[in-house]
């Protein structure tokens, strides 16, 4: 599995165009987009997102770990990612994590704001077919794979739909928001079903939920200290977008990203200094790193952490700053 094939690229179009679209279903873009729509366009469905993500991303993660359904046979098809060749192939992750952002914040958007209803549409099925056939493109999923993590994610997004207000509600407003949401998570991950070889899938699920559980504390933080300013309907952290300037927007992108990345470097390498004293072992140590009571606590915190930041410490410094 640690050999890759040769292969010639005869169409970079092609080529770029879909390895670019892999990447729309990874962290790269995760850590970017939902944090870009709770600084820049709306607070409300920015929550929605997250609340439906990380959803669909766990029951998809348990779903391969369970079924245990193998990838695409390499040869015939000649597989361009590696890393996560390990994990089982039914149902594609990428395909569900495209649909469930991509709609829900259609969904999420199309009473609040004026755009026409089939651009709308259009833009959260060309984003989620990018996605879907960047994994055949690549080699790491069949078509039954892509079709069935699509359908599954549909199907969740129409069950959660009619609680969204509810859900969003509570999470704001309910005083056990902070226990349940970081008690819940890490009791998932701890009982994630076990595999008889490593797979990525446990690490990654910890890192969704993590980012997921450290976001929720920081939506409740914040409804807690300035309610005026998170009534959880179309609550905006500064101009509008359609109003606001290109530099106000990019400002505090990358302000907040920068503070995103230091905080995810100084904690990771914080959480693993201590787990490698508790456990005695050098933090270079890959084997090590993946063992369970490593593992889930370096990545959950670690990830806890970078949506807490995102949501509560970044806002703060666009205040001080004067971006909002």
């Amino acid at each position: 599995q640690g050999c890759t094939q040769k292969y010639i690229v005869k169409n970079y179009f092609y080529y770029y165009l879909f390895k670019f679209s892999a990447a729309l279903g990874e962290e790269i873009f995760y850590i970017t987009f939902l944090p870009f729509t709770y600084w820049n366009i709306d607070h409300s469905v920015s929550r929605r997102m997250i609340i439906v993500w990380s959803i669909v991303m766990y029951i998809g993660q348990v779903s391969k770990d369970i079924l245990k359904w193998p990838r695409p046979l390499s040869p015939p098809v000649v597989k361009l990612e590696m890393r996560t060749n390990a994990e089982y192939g039914m149902p594609s992750t990428h395909a569900m994590a495209a649909t469930a952002i991509s709609f829900s914040f259609f969904i999420a958007t199309m009473n609040q704001y004026k755009y026409p209803f089939e651009l709308g549409l259009a833009a959260a099925f060309v984003f989620s077919t990018l996605v879907c056939l960047s994994r055949l493109y690549t080699g790491m999923h069949t078509v039954l794979d892509v079709i069935g993590g699509a359908l599954m994610s549909a199907v969740l997004l129409v069950l959660l739909y009619p609680a969204w207000d509810t859900i969003d509600r509570l999470l704001l407003t309910s005083p056990f928001c902070p226990l349940f949401s970081i008690v819940v998570p890490l009791v998932l991950c701890y009982n994630y079903p076990k595999l008889d070889y490593y797979s990525p899938t446990r690490g990654d699920t910890t890192t969704i939920l993590g980012a997921a559980a450290g976001a929720t504390v920081g939506f409740w933080l914040n409804n807690q200290c300035a309610a005026s300013a998170h009534t959880g309907t179309s609550v905006q952290p500064g101009l509008p977008l359609a109003s606001s300037t290109m530099v106000f927007v990019l400002a505090r992108f990358f302000t907040g990203i920068l503070v995103v990345l230091l905080t995810r470097w100084l904690t990771k390498s914080v959480v693993l200094g201590v787990l490698g004293y508790r456990y005695q072992f050098p933090m270079g140590d890959l084997q090590a790193r993946r063992r369970l009571e490593v593992e889930v606590p370096y990545k959950f915190v670690t990830y806890s952490c970078v949506g807490f930041t995102a949501t509560v410490l970044v806002p703060l410094l666009h205040q001080l700053l004067g971006l909002l």
